[in-house]
């Protein structure tokens, strides 16, 4: 039998059959809550919580390092000591199958329609959950368990009336109904059993004693349900559904919020689609949807609501094959068992004719893929079925295709105010903070509502934080019966070996998405394989696509891919990627820049199809920007080399293109990154241009004097240019003509020396600038339409604009009005295709001042 844990009664630890000593009421409380949690890691403070509430004691830490090494020893003991594991974050308990009867439970009802199955799965209760156990969180997880149970039998009694099996039924309903003797449900499935084995009054007394006991106690009617059921049993005129015209349906949620757009376009083409298929990652609300949906056709399929949840992603349940669906389909459509052949192609033929001429709904919950179903479909027209997946049903002929996404953000709102009332409507930016973390994502909206609703003391900003520590935040998105983790880990394991691989590695990539180039750098294989494997996790929904080519993560999915990967396995990832980065971006800069090919760092040559041309060049260093700054800035610690390296490699592009404050991150990062004098020397020249820039002119300079020490230290006569150029920066603003011409003129010579044009256009028109201020407006012409030649003949369009507009203010300076405003004119439209509002706004400021041209 092997190791097995309960918690569906006393808290135990059993091997072979045999009760595990050792653990004391603190201990098991700590293990039902790991158990609870199956497969979640749970922090230290989140077990705390748990326990002990809001006031936990000061030995609290120590004693739940005390109670975890009570269930290490326990387990030991049972040869199981693999099942209990320490996370960076945490605690997580991860049993295999059979071995946990909460697992067992829930995998009994997801075949929830089958009579057998619910009664097997109420048959592992052993008295009350959590029977034997103390803590903060029992109360609320005894009584959910408890909701599940009770909620489980009552479909046992809805689907065996259907059936006929009113008379064996009489003794647990009345049973059931004395110990919940408020609960409508069970009072009228009890007065139905009764009417149908011809026991009116008996039935009519049962009414009358829960009437009378909900007016005592609560005050309270009975529902519409109720009272309908009551009169038709007055009338004398109940009798069992018709076989094969009940509904099988799921209960409808009565908070469900939302989708009305989908449920609008759904219900209006129902009539003309056979099947249709919803699927949309995990967690993003299908099920919900699809029952939802169904309840709402259901009038127009008076011949049956028919439900079968096919168990692609149940925990520890394999997936329902099409002969066992198809027994459950076919009984709830009122076939009797003695009818059903044992093969699949019988099934499958009485299936088709048992449907034949008759309108009813099939709900196919949770299918694997399209061969899932394929056996499950009516044949006949006239029918609708509605089938859920975690994966594009693309192989369905006929099928029509909604694909369902996050929340909109309204719908959010709506459904987390719904639960949580009116602490979140008076926090309204606080709820979308608390959203916006929940990726929208409606399964993790739900639990964050009902984690805030069941805490009175917490507030919507707390709950904020304790969402916003990355670590954490899956484990925050998780109660005893599901978690957001929880279900991606399903979704995760349905995929092949060589699949899970690439989303772990892709969950390392420190930027917003990949290429399929990027994500073979990842993986360590071939373009053509990668794209292969990205297509399929798109199709699986592990992976989402916002343009053609590109792929990227729902956060909530990244943080879980994260959290997957090895630290080996993550460095030579990063590693591969941070060379496919570099490679390729040299090649892109040489293209587009190619007066500063002789500045690039050495790179192998590029790793498969690298830009030919400026305008490819151009195009992959704009998609891939983000992702260039977060790995550069990312590989600081581990992998300096790399940072100083592309933030050199970008610098002319990210400069040339008014990306500053984009970049400053990247050259913030090199500069604690750089480790010999040439590299320090750049970063920090590289750091102040992007301050300068961005008119921070006092950080711009602050490190010039030491940069100017480190390029001669090292004999980079590059880096010593800059620093002089820098120099003559601070002295300009400092109003030191002489001094500003002095350093500009040796800044000069040096760029002329390595042969830098780019760094020679720059000081030309700073030299251009001095000359205007002595009124030497010739020569500052001269050297200004050097610079402007040298900026338009390497399409330094940036470099252009600045030299247009100072040439403009020394034709304005000289009175020629015309050649000016013709001059801010040419300026203002490069800054404006640049989208640098700095400069267009400056160059509208000197138009305005110049006032109408005449």
């Amino acid at each position: 039998m092997g190791v097995r844990f309960t918690v569906l009664g006393p808290v135990e630890v059993t091997a072979d059959g045999t009760r595990l000593d050792g653990l004391a009421p603190r201990h098991r409380a700590v293990l039902a809550y790991l158990l609870l949690h199956a497969r979640i890691v749970l922090g230290r403070d989140r077990l705390i919580d748990a326990v002990w509430g809001p006031a936990p004691p000061e030995t609290a830490r120590s004693q739940i390092h005390a109670a975890v090494t009570a269930i290490r020893r326990v387990l030991r003991r049972a040869g199981a000591a693999e099942v209990l594991q320490t996370r960076d974050a945490g605690y997580v308990i991860v049993p295999q199958a059979g071995q946990l009867d909460l697992d067992e439970f829930t995998g009994a009802l997801s075949a929830a329609e089958d009579p057998q199955r619910i009664r097997a799965a109420l048959a592992l209760w052993r008295g009350e959950a959590l029977a034997d156990v103390s803590a903060d969180y029992v109360a609320d997880a005894r009584t959910r368990l408890t909701e599940r149970r009770l909620a489980a039998f009552e479909r046992l009694a809805e689907l065996e009336l259907a059936l006929g099996r009113h008379e064996h039924l009489i003794d647990e309903l009345s049973a059931q109904a004395a110990a919940h003797p408020l609960r409508e449900k069970l009072a009228c499935h009890l007065m139905r059993a009764l009417h149908l084995a011809g026991r009116q009054p008996d039935a009519l007394a049962v009414a009358r004693a829960f009437r009378a006991r909900l007016a005592d106690d609560q005050g309270l009617d009975p529902g519409h349900a109720f009272t309908t059921l009551e009169q038709a049993i007055l009338a004398g005129d109940t009798a069992p559904e018709p076989a094969g015209q009940g509904s099988f349906l799921p209960y409808d949620l009565p908070d469900f919020a939302g989708r009305g757009n989908e449920l609008g376009h759904l219900t209006h083409q129902a009539g003309q689609a056979a099947i249709y298929t919803i699927d949309g990652m995990a967690g993003v609300g299908k099920t919900a949807f699809a029952v939802h949906t169904a309840h709402r056709l259901a009038a127009r399929y008076p011949d049956g609501r028919l439900f079968v949840d096919l168990r692609a992603h149940t925990a520890g349940q394999p997936p329902l094959d099409p002969a066992a669906a198809l027994d459950i389909l076919l009984r709830q459509a009122g076939v009797p068992a003695d009818r059903i052949p044992a093969d699949l192609a019988g099934r499958c033929a009485l299936w088709r004719s048992e449907l034949a001429g008759r309108r009813v709904l099939v709900v196919l919950d949770n299918a694997a893929g399209a061969e899932h179903v394929r056996h499950l479909l009516p044949g006949a027209p006239g029918s609708l079925t509605l089938i859920t997946s975690r994966r594009r049903l693309t192989d369905l002929d006929g099928a029509r295709a909604l694909s369902m996404d996050v929340f909109p953000a309204a719908d959010a709102i709506a459904l987390f105010n719904g639960i949580v009332g009116e602490r979140a409507e008076r926090r309204p930016l606080a709820v979308l903070d608390v959203l916006q973390l929940c990726g929208f994502l409606p399964l993790a909206v739900r639990i964050a509502a009902a984690r805030l609703h069941h805490r009175p003391q917490w507030t919507v900003d707390y709950l904020a934080e304790r969402l916003r520590a990355e670590r954490r935040r899956l484990a925050e998105l998780s109660t005893a019966e599901r978690g957001v983790a929880a279900a991606f880990t399903l979704s995760y394991r349905q995929l092949a070996a060589d699949r899970r691989r690439t989303f772990r590695l892709l969950g390392v990539h420190p930027g917003r998405d990949v290429d399929p180039y990027a994500a073979a750098a990842l993986a360590g294989t071939d373009p053509y394989e990668a794209e292969e494997i990205l297509e399929d996790l798109l199709d699986a929904h592990m992976l989402i696509q916002h343009e053609p080519g590109r792929y990227t993560f729902h956060d909530l999915l990244r943080d879980h891919a994260r959290s997957l990967a090895e630290p080996e396995e993550a460095s030579g990832a990063l590693t591969r990627l941070a060379g496919h980065h570099l490679r390729t971006a040299v090649v892109a800069i040489g293209r587009l820049f190619p007066y500063s090919r002789h500045l690039l760092p050495a790179a192998p040559p590029a790793d498969g199809p690298a830009p030919e041309d400026p305008v490819s060049a151009l195009a992959w260093l704009d998609a891939e920007r983000a992702n260039l700054i977060a790995c550069g800035v990312q590989a600081a610690a581990d992998r300096p080399r790399h940072t100083t390296d592309l933030a050199a490699a970008l610098y002319a592009y990210l400069d040339g293109h008014i990306h500053h404050a984009e970049a400053l991150p990247l050259y913030d990062a090199a500069v604690r990154a750089a480790r010999d004098p040439s590299a320090q020397a750049q970063a920090l020249l590289n750091q102040g241009v992007m301050h300068a820039r961005l008119g921070d002119h006092d950080r711009a300079h602050l490190h010039t004097p030491r940069a100017l020490d480190l390029a001669r230290l090292a004999g980079d006569r590059h880096a010593e240019a800059r620093a002089l150029c820098s120099l003559g920066d601070v002295a300009w603003e400092a109003g030191d003509i002489d001094r500003a011409h002095a350093d500009y003129d040796r800044s000069l010579s040096l760029y002329r020396e390595v042969g830098e044009r780019r760094g020679e256009a720059i000081v030309l028109g700073n030299l251009g600038l001095v000359h205007s201020r002595r009124n030497r407006h010739d020569l500052a012409h001269q050297v200004l339409d050097q610079a402007l030649a040298l900026f338009h003949d390497h399409g330094i369009r940036a470099g252009e604009a600045t030299v247009l507009g100072n040439l403009g203010l020394i034709h304005e300076r000289q009175g020629d009005r015309v050649r000016a405003a013709d001059h801010f004119i040419r300026a203002l439209a490069l800054f404006q295709d640049l989208g640098y509002r700095p400069g267009e706004t400056a160059m509208l400021a000197h138009l305005g001042r110049l006032g109408p041209r005449r």
